[in-house]
């Protein structure tokens, strides 16, 4: 039981990702922290359930390898990322085409990896193979098919286009992107000169899911950002499932830091009010949970609307052909964004002898969820999935921050001295975006507090063991 008369220097409310990493920064400059979480476990929207040898993401947020917060952050030294294929795999037109990035290619850190079309849906017998024909591509040769109409990459010409623009915005600072006129991302796609069918087939599918902005309301700083992320990294996910990366914050936090089980009622300059615990007194209060509970004990504090989010988890023994690649829908013709065999890209999701699909659905979803999910998967992987058991239908209806323009990236952290808040709603609603909101309130509670000196020399918080 927490003794209801400890003082702590920093109290942190929510053990999410935003909230543990601000404690590591804080704990490793001596400062005493002690992080409050409502729920049983850590991690907030990044839960993981176990289903019979299965794990399954409640909201499955796509990370990035290049995302420099999980290389910089305190405690992640032991995170295990699973990259896709490079790339994405797109389907469109009756086939699969392969688009994305490859670091290196030619000398440039991003290039145009690869499009070439792979096996999928057979073709009608009346209609005609495509002949196919060489395209220069910067750093080496591939072959292609020859353009069609609705082709979701358009001509070759088109498709150089691309690799090049790709290639000049994995090398753009990030400082620049953030100088650029801000725009709905649809908006400003459409002012780039890309081609319709490139930025149609490709980029808006692309961003979606990047996104978890099916019109592409985001700002268009915000896609450019995600962009650069692509265009100079792998999409990748956590092994283990998305869990690991709050679980191992928090396991790497001094014993007795973390506190489960403990609702948080009201917070001041000086103190916290629990529901469990009366009043906890200390010098500084962060605010790190999400939007909603932070307006609720921060009145005043911006709620923004949020974009909804259901992944379907489905099982088979006979998985698809498309191996560890994440498949987008080029043709936006059903519910699904974007889906993965993601027992092929982290073995530890399932148990062995058997293939776990999850597919993820942005807005709001069809009536019958799952039925409509395992057409559009049918039609996509090009395979029956009449015979696929569905293990969880997981629905979040306030799963991503929106970021319409005009959208500030860095939102105030610091609310006034001895007040502070931080969460992907205070910076990009991105994994990268709570990590680094941690940073930015972390930074202010030292600069406030004074770092580099333990500030309270209490006896030791009792270790009292964490909820699972």
């Amino acid at each position: 039981m927490l003794e209801p008369a400890y003082q702590a220097d920093v109290v942190v409310v929510g053990a999410g990702v935003a909230g543990l990493s601000a404690a590591h920064r804080l704990s490793s400059a001596g400062v005493t922290t002690m992080v409050l979480e409502a729920a049983h476990g850590v991690g907030g929207r990044m839960a993981t359930e176990k289903v019979d040898g299965f794990r399954l993401d409640r909201v499955g947020q796509l990370l990035s390898t290049a995302y420099p917060e999980l290389r910089q952050t305190p405690g992640l030294g032991g995170l295990v990322l699973r990259p896709f294929a490079p790339g994405v795999l797109l389907h469109g037109d009756g086939r699969h085409h392969r688009a994305g990035v490859q670091p290196g290619a030619g000398g440039a850190r991003g290039a145009l990896h690869a499009v070439r079309a792979l096996a999928s849906a057979p073709r009608p017998p009346s209609a005609p193979r495509t002949p196919r024909k060489p395209v220069a591509v910067p750093g080496r040769q591939v072959s292609v098919p020859r353009s069609r109409s609705g082709a979701p990459l358009g001509t070759a010409v088109d498709q150089a286009r691309l690799g090049a623009a790709l290639t000049r915005l994995a090398g753009t600072p990030a400082e620049r992107l953030l100088a650029r006129p801000e725009l709905p991302a649809g908006e400003a796609l459409a002012a780039r000169g890309l081609p319709a069918r490139t930025i149609d087939g490709f980029l808006r599918p692309l961003l979606a899911a990047l996104l978890c902005d099916p019109d592409l309301t985001t700002s268009s700083r915000c896609a450019d950002l995600a962009l650069r992320a692509f265009a100079s990294g792998r999409l990748c996910l956590p092994e283990g499932g998305a869990e690991a990366l709050p679980e191992l914050l928090a396991s790497t936090l001094p014993p007795g830091t973390v506190r489960t089980g403990v609702r948080v009622t009201s917070v001041s300059t000086t103190a916290v009010t629990t529901a469990e615990h009366g009043e906890i007194r200390c010098r500084a209060v962060l605010v790190a949970t999400d939007a909603r509970a932070a307006a609720e004990l921060l009145p005043g504090l911006r709620v923004p609307e949020f974009h909804p989010v259901t992944v379907v988890h489905h099982t088979t023994d006979e998985p698809p052909e498309t191996g560890a690649s994440l498949l987008l829908d080029a043709d936006l013709g059903g519910p699904v964004a974007h889906t993965a065999v993601v027992s092929r890209v982290d073995p530890s999701r399932a148990p062995a002898g058997r293939a776990l699909v999850s597919s993820t659905v942005l807005g709001r979803p069809p009536g019958d969820a799952d039925t409509a999910v395992r057409m559009h998967l049918a039609r996509l992987y090009g395979v029956s999935t009449a015979r696929w058991e569905t293990l969880a239908v997981h629905h979040t209806a306030e799963a991503v921050p929106a970021m319409r323009p005009p959208h500030d990236l860095r939102r105030p952290v610091r609310l006034l001295a001895g007040l502070y808040v931080c969460g992907d709603h205070r910076d990009t609603s991105t994994v990268q975006g709570a990590l680094h909101s941690g940073h930015r309130a972390s930074a202010a509670i030292l600069a406030d507090l004074g770092a580099g000196r333990p500030l309270h020399t209490a006896d030791p918080v009792p270790t009292v063991p964490r909820a699972a």
